[in-house]
């Protein structure tokens, strides 16, 4: 019998098209995302659901979804559907993370000449009859700085077509290898560097929590006076009230804005203001870019149910249903590892190595390796990335990924080790899996450990003095922070050591900042696993 599928939201016609070409059943009902209790009351008769924005699968939807196997977003985001329930379900999720990129890009230089020549505001008074010739100043591109926050897949683009109008463009992205920026012709810079220097900012970069409020009130006041902000990437990267107080202020010349902390944005603090230019999350919005992410989208659907075939998944690895069983705990291992390495990261990175050793030497080795960059990156780059996208985010960005494969040497049956080499230092991690199926992390920096990853843990090196514990273990009471355990290992006697505690509950910042003031500590770092 053939797979069926329910297109629920508006996809091209040349998309259903496919569907039939190769052999699956479509039943094409554009209206029905708004429907939910009619898509919950049919939903159990399909094998694919086809969705873009309109249609919400929530837990209550994928519970009547008795055969469905696979739901296909045609565009990036997934946020309307639950994958920790489609995922318990043994659903895949799949989205098309490129097909809109050209679009965005686009999107992003025409806000920016918009802005540069307030081009919004001049239409309105011309239409209204006032002939205001001489209000309207504007300013010139050819020469000026634009500075890319985020030097992925669409911020290149958008230095690319920056370059061909004759700009100057840096660029600041702790996951851009100074290789790559070569080859993108743009200068790669720390975030102060950059907010003293650019005529322009364009942020390009997921929203994270390293990334929330990347422009706050703070580097605003390091910018340029009469920057120009561009943000067609996530709501919340800037913070808006800080934002329209620089505008007010002057110091801002101007500011365009695609996204919004809160949408739909039917009210916002920047609206109103006669040097700001917005847009109603347009970004996406092109005939183009929604033929191109709807073609993919039954492409990768029609692969999975008709092959197996799994693209651009983001709730579950390129695996077999044989394999998945076998593979799984060092699958968590292996993320658990790259998040480990990731959380400590804050530089370039330029190149990663995994070792795979003994047992698992033997196993689809590319799974592994593609979890480990997963947690390696998201860190930064947030939830989008996942560990079917991980390996082209990585090449994206320049870094440079290598596997080795051993037997089985010293006391571990199975180990993999990742390597991160950044700009400023080289980093690695060992982990195995003991015959209970737990994932353990067993040396750190050549540094003996043998440790379970916690929901919640505090990572400190430190030199291996007298009084350090006391004063680290008093501090966390203090705070009224539980110990659950706690794991200690050194180089050598009174050199270099390393304190691993797993906590109850998250971990203050301010107790952070007392434990990094420990004379002993070199650094402390929260880490969630």
């Amino acid at each position: 019998m053939a797979p069926r599928v329910l297109v629920s939201d508006s996809l091209s016609p040349a998309a259903v098209q496919i569907f039939k070409l190769r052999g699956v059943e479509v039943d094409f009902q554009p209206a029905l995302g708004k429907d939910k209790d009619k898509l919950a009351e049919i939903i159990g008769n399909y094998d694919g659901l086809a969705i873009r924005s309109a249609t919400k699968v929530s837990a209550k939807i994928l519970e009547k979804a008795s055969r469905l196997k696979v739901i296909g977003r045609a565009g990036i985001g997934v946020d309307n559907v639950d994958i920790p329930a489609a995922t318990a379900k043994g659903i895949i999720v799949m989205n098309t993370p490129f097909g809109n990129s050209i679009t965005t890009a686009e999107h992003a230089v025409t806000m920016m000449l918009a802005l540069a020549r307030q081009i919004p505001q001049a239409d309105a008074s011309t239409q209204a009859g006032k002939w205001e010739k001489n209000r309207f100043m504007g300013v010139e591109i050819t020469g000026k700085t634009l500075g890319v926050i985020g030097c992925g897949n669409i911020g290149s683009i958008v230095a690319d077509r920056a370059q061909g109008l004759k700009m100057t463009v840096i660029a600041y992205d702790p996951f851009l290898s100074p290789e790559r920026a070569l080859d993108l012709g743009v200068e790669k810079v720390e975030l102060d560097d950059l907010l003293s220097r650019a005529d322009f900012i364009t942020l390009h970069t997921p929203l994270t929590e390293k990334t929330r409020n990347i422009l706050d009130a703070k580097a605003l006041g390091r910018t340029k006076k009469g920057v120009r902000i561009v943000n067609c990437a996530r709501g919340g990267l800037v913070d808006e009230v800080a934002l329209r107080a620089a505008l007010d202020a002057g110091h801002v010349a101007g500011a365009a804005f695609d996204v919004f902390t809160e949408e739909p944005a039917t009210k916002n603090v920047l609206f109103g203001h006669p040097n700001v230019v917005c847009t109603p999350h347009l970004g996406a919005s092109t005939t183009e870019a929604q033929e191109n992410v709807a073609l993919q989208v039954a492409e990768q659907m029609s692969d999975y149910l008709l092959r197996g075939a799994i693209t651009n998944a983001v709730n579950f690895p390129s695996i077999t249903a044989e394999e998945a069983p076998r593979l799984k705990p060092f699958i968590a291992l292996a993320e658990k590892l790259g998040s480990f390495a990731g959380q400590l990261t804050e530089t370039g990175i330029t190149r990663v190595h995994v070792a795979y050793d003994g047992e698992v030497a033997e196993m689809k080795i590319k799974a592994l390796t593609s979890a480990a960059l997963a947690g390696l990156l998201r860190p930064m780059l947030g939830d989008d990335v996942n560990v079917v996208s991980a390996p082209a985010v990585a090449k994206e960005r320049g870094i440079l990924v290598e596997e080795t494969i051993r037997g089985a040497e010293g006391e571990f049956d199975n180990l993999i080790t990742v390597t991160v080499i950044t700009e400023r230092q080289t980093r690695h991690l060992a982990g195995t899996v003991y015959a209970d199926g737990k994932p353990r992390i067993v040396d750190i920096k050549g540094i003996r450990m043998d440790a379970e990853f916690a929901p919640s843990m505090i990572y400190v090196t430190n030199e291996d003095k007298p009084g350090f514990v006391g004063r680290f273990a008093s501090l966390l009471g203090d705070a009224g922070i539980n110990i659950a355990t706690f794991h200690l290992g050194r180089e050598e006697r009174g050199g270099a050591a390393i304190c691993l505690v797993e906590v109850d509950g998250d971990v203050p910042a301010e107790l952070l900042a007392k434990v990094q003031a420990l004379p002993q500590v070199r650094q402390a770092k929260p880490l969630k696993f």
